[in-house]
């Protein structure tokens, strides 16, 4: 994927000669959505992927050349692959304003072209996966299923699923992304299944006789006093959840579970969904809630549907360059970063400084950024989605509990530069 403008450039550049410059452009995000404390890096294997599918075969070149595209564009293009370098932050890494999530150096040619590509993977992932770390910190533990896939684009909804499932959900509905990325499936009913039923009684029995007493039934289609009494008569009491999605959940789920325990449901489990997010999530806390289902607002990234992240040229040939409009600069220089970390783990500063000017790595602290892609060859020791996962939960125990909360304030940790 590439926009017009890229090829606008390119097309300039094969004109004047410039298109062979060796340039670094670096992926940052200037500030964190409005009240955000940290950032979710997401997308990464993704990127990785669509980046080594990256080439202009006939077909795309024919498109092209029918649009109008210049003959010195089509032969650019033609068989192109990227074979320049990649560094930046692994999947599942915290990032701050500033940080340097993605640092690609090659000629300015191919470098340009993927803008759109680096751009469109990280802005959606990072957004989701910061979104749903929120969601996961807020829910303490207890388990969060995603249920967002008709709430979005289709091949966002299956994107949505791994970024939650990387930022501490615990299970998607989306079948897809079971196939693609091997994220845990679950899901239950619609009300529609009990509406097609004569009874509520004969829905949950079939639902039962199909699935085990182990599924989830949905109570609140008619009455959910009545719903949960029916529900153990068919089931009986080692039915393993009930859902409820509408209603002052909070109150509906004390009053489920006095009923589930007087009818000797004990373990019956209590699935709460409808229109949740981080905030909602934290306000249950108190509620004997035993899941939450969350669909619009993770896969929409909770009010922040894009994480802000911007494509920078930073250096030609070895030359640092900056952009200086008013409110929209940029840091000259290819650059790195190291996350400082108190000797009792608490990470305290970003330092980001040009790769010419190194700072000195304590004892605990880290560099941060990984190589990605070497002289166009993907790294082959890269984390697998579930390492990338025990990762970020290791990193969100770093951060400073005060960076956790979900009131508005700082980022969780300050960025320093290093000119």
């Amino acid at each position: 994927m590439t926009d017009q403008y890229e090829l606008t450039m390119l097309d300039a550049a094969l004109a004047d000669g410039t298109a062979e410059r060796r340039c670094t452009f670096e992926v940052f995000a200037r500030s964190l959505p409005h009240g955000r404390r940290y950032g979710v890096v997401a997308g990464v294997d993704r990127l990785l992927e669509s980046l080594a599918r990256f080439t202009f075969g006939p077909e795309e070149i024919r498109v092209l050349c029918d649009a109008g595209v210049r003959d010195r564009v089509a032969a650019y293009l033609e068989g192109h692959r990227f074979s320049g370098d990649v560094t930046g932050y692994p999947e599942g890494e915290l990032y701050f304003p500033g940080s340097p999530v993605l640092s690609v150096t090659g000629t300015f040619a191919e470098c340009v072209l993927l803008e759109t590509l680096l751009l469109s993977i990280l802005n959606h992932d990072c957004a989701v996966a910061s979104a749903a770390a929120r969601m996961a910190s807020a829910a303490n533990g207890r388990r969060l299923i995603e249920m967002g896939s008709r709430r979005t684009h289709e091949e966002a909804a299956v994107a949505s699923a791994r970024a939650a499932y990387l930022a501490g959900f615990a299970a998607t509905s989306n079948l897809e992304a079971h196939r693609r990325y091997g994220v845990p499936t679950t899901g239950t009913s619609a009300h529609a299944f009990t509406l097609l039923h004569d009874t509520e009684a004969d829905a949950f029995a079939a639902q039962v006789d199909a699935l085990g007493v182990g599924t989830t039934l949905l109570v609140d289609t008619y009455d959910i006093s009545r719903g949960i009494e029916t529900a153990i008569e068919v089931a009986g009491p080692g039915l393993g959840a009930i859902r409820i999605d509408s209603g002052d959940v909070g109150v509906l789920a004390q009053q489920a579970r006095a009923q589930l325990d007087r009818l000797g449901a004990t373990g019956t489990r209590i699935v709460i969904s409808g229109d949740l997010d981080e905030h909602a999530i934290a306000a249950l806390r108190a509620e004997p809630v035993d899941a939450y289902g969350v669909g619009t607002s993770v896969v929409t990234g909770s009010g922040a549907p894009a994480a802000g992240m911007v494509y920078k040229l930073v250096e030609v040939e070895g030359r640092p360059v900056a952009k200086r409009s008013s409110s929209k600069e940029s840091r000259g220089g290819a650059k790195s970063a190291v996350r400082r970390h108190r000797p009792t783990g608490t990470a305290v500063e970003e330092v980001v400084h040009r790769l010419d000017t190194p700072v000195e790595v304590g004892e605990h602290d880290r560099v941060v950024p990984v190589p990605l892609v070497t002289k166009g060859e993907t790294a082959t020791d890269l984390p697998t989605l579930d390492e990338s996962r025990e990762h970020l939960r290791r990193g969100l125990v770093a951060v400073p509990w005060e960076g956790l909360k979900l009131s508005r304030g700082e980022p969780a940790i300050p960025t320093t530069f290093v000119p």
